[in-house]
Order: structure tokens, then sequence, then C-alpha cells
């Protein structure tokens, strides 16, 4: 498998009707610019469903692909090393910040188990069914999996996009469900970058203290050495620091490009996997949003590459795809704006759609009815 060939699978968000969106929303009642960025993600959606007026958000769906990373072995993270399907069973029982967004706003929630380190008889088989292997190496002194394994997870994320795309979904919120995830994207985007560890150390969604902070950043430190000189080649670069989650998100990113499906992507774990797909596809950001700010300096990274602006900046770091879910309403919102506001009446015409002194019937030259 060779990333680089989704570079030539992947178009552009229709630009002509991208222009006729435009003309369409200068006619709308209310002035240009009024309703600010709700324009611009109108227009985005209507070139991404090659439809003016675009359509309404009817199928989102949140997808969330899970794992464990042998690096939280180090103490890199709030959360216990191997614990991933806690946070799984916690979104199946409802009881995360995302379980209840996403109840309220009536999306199903789609969970990817991916590398999770568990025994499969603890979740269901719908989630683990998909594994590819049990966690993640450390990645500061030793690969995230084999080159094998990376094209499986690749290759899942790939069928999961299809799979969505088929099934009638159209936008999906992207986030992860991962233990030492953090660590993992910020080796991946300070290598792409071209940063040091400490430009693109955050303390993750669940909080770390200062000693936890520099053990996490020596991590990354290290697993940067390795990462450097698999650069040219992205399914090897996440063979070596990413691990089999952030390999499918990749897979998945790549092909919701190719089958023209919107992204709102969600934290630095999602924002990394985007930074790998466009390093194989250059126009394969145009399908995506940021949903959010995280507070993670190394989403800030990734997304400055990517020119890609954030919807929200609400200070939500706990992760999971919740910050994302936070930004859908706000898309589905400039559909429906962007669909159903009506146009202005014609120059020189009244309320009622007629010309300003005509009547119920015609006026003949002399001022006459011509029912006279």
């Amino acid at each position: 498998m060779n990333l680089d060939d989704f570079s030539d699978l992947i178009e552009r968000p229709d630009g002509g009707v991208r222009r006729d969106a435009e003309e369409r929303r200068e006619r709308l009642i209310v002035p240009p610019g009024a309703l600010g960025r709700l324009d611009e993600l109108g227009e985005w959606l209507s070139a991404a469903q090659q439809a003016v007026p675009v359509k309404p958000i009817e199928q989102p769906r949140v997808v969330l692909f899970a794992g464990d990373h042998g690096v939280a072995e180090l103490g890199v993270s709030g959360r216990a090393a191997g614990t991933a399907h806690e946070l799984v069973r916690a979104t199946l029982d409802g009881a995360t910040p995302l379980a209840v967004l996403a109840r309220r706003f009536s999306v199903p929630v789609r969970i990817v188990d991916a590398g999770l380190d568990c025994d499969p008889e603890l979740l269901p088989e719908s989630v683990v069914r998909h594994r590819v292997r049990r966690g993640s190496g450390r990645i500061d002194i030793e690969d995230a999996m084999t080159a094998e394994e990376a094209e499986q997870a690749v290759r899942l994320g790939i069928a999961i996009a299809d799979e969505e795309a088929d099934s009638g979904t159209d936008l999906v919120v992207l986030g992860d469900l991962s233990v030492g995830g953090t660590t993992a994207a910020s080796t991946l985007i300070a290598a792409l970058c071209g940063t040091d560890a400490s430009v693109v150390t955050g303390r993750g969604g669940a909080g770390i203290d200062d000693l936890a902070w520099m053990r996490k950043c020596a991590a990354i430190r290290d697993a940067l050495r390795r990462a450097r000189p698999v650069l040219g080649d992205q399914l090897e670069l996440l063979a070596t620091v990413g691990g089999a989650d952030l390999a499918a998100m990749t897979g998945f990113l790549l092909q919701c490009a190719v089958r023209r499906l919107p992204v709102i992507l969600d934290g630095v774990v999602s924002s990394a996997c985007a930074l790998v797909a466009q390093r194989a596809a250059f126009r394969a950001p145009d399908w995506w949003l940021a949903g959010q700010v995280s507070g993670e300096p190394a989403q800030t990274k990734a997304l400055d590459r990517m020119a890609l602006n954030p919807l929200l900046d609400h200070g939500v770091i706990v992760g999971e795809g919740s910050g994302a879910l936070l930004a859908l309403p706000l898309v589905q919102a400039a559909a429906a704006l962007a669909a159903e506001l009506p146009e202005r009446a014609p120059a020189g015409t009244g309320e009622d759609g007629k010309k300003d002194g005509d009547e119920a019937g015609t006026t003949g030259a002399n001022g006459e009815s011509a029912d006279d």
C-alpha cells in the first residue's frame, strides 16, 4: 500500500457549485456578512454536496476509534496504561460528556476498537471485531506496530469510511478513545512540522502534573529520534510512532475525502491523523472542518499547517469527540440558514413580487384598465 495513491483519487469540493452558492447568498434577505462564518460554512457544504441550495445535515454520525498506547506505561497520561476500554464502556453506558451530548443531539455513536489492550469479552462484539492488535508498542524505544499491522489498520479505516458513506451518513464527527494517544499524536505532528518535543507537548484531556509533563516531553523527544528517519513514508511513520487507532483514523479520513463525506475533527489525535493524511493527499483537508480548539499545542501546529480554522474555542479539553460534536449544531444551523432564508425581491418590485404601480389587471397606455 502507498498512501500517496490517494492524491489521484481525491478531488476538491466543486468550485463552480460554491460560486453558485455564493451568488445565491448575495440574494438573500440578510445582508452578506451579517451571518459571519455561517455564510462560509453554508457555501462549503454546498460545494461538498454539489447542491444549491445546500441540503440539511440529516444523518450525522459520531465515529470514535479506540486504542491503548504502550508509551502510557511511562506515566505520561492522566489515566493508567491499558484502561482505554473503560472509556469505551463508559461511552456505551452513556456516562461520558460525548455520550450525553450525542443523546441530546440524537446523533448515533459508533466505536471501533483498533488497538485496545483488553480482553475482547469485556466489550460488545460489534466494537472489538475490527481489532488490529492488542495495544501499541512503546514508541520511545520500539515501533508501535509492524508494517503489516499498519496497512491492516489503514484498510480498516477505509472500510469504515465506505460503510458510513454507503449507509447514508452525510457528516462525520471524528474522535478517539485512547490512553497515551496524545503522546503519539504529538510525536507525529512534531515530526511532520519539524519542531521540538517541548513545542508540542501538552497535558492531555485528563490533565497531568509538571512531572508527568516532563516525562511526556522526554518520551516524545525519544520517539522523534525514531520518527525522523522514516518521514518519507507515511505508512512506515504510522507503524513507527503512531498506533493502530491512529493509522485507522488516517485511512478513514483519506477515504472520507474520496467519498466526498465531510468530517469534523475533534482534538490533537484526529488532527495528527489529518496531518499525516494531508502529507499523502494535499486536497484532502478541503473535506474537513476543525471543530474546536483543544488547548493542545500540537493541535494548533497541525491546524495551522493545514490552514484549518477551528469553529469553537470554549476551553473544552475532555476530548473523546466532545468538542467536535459541540460544533455540529453550528454546521447544521449554517445549512438551514443557507437553504431556508428567502431571497430578496428583485429591484423595483413590491413585497408581493409585482412591479411597483401594477394592479391586479393590466393597464393600457391611456391609464385605463385593460379589463374595461
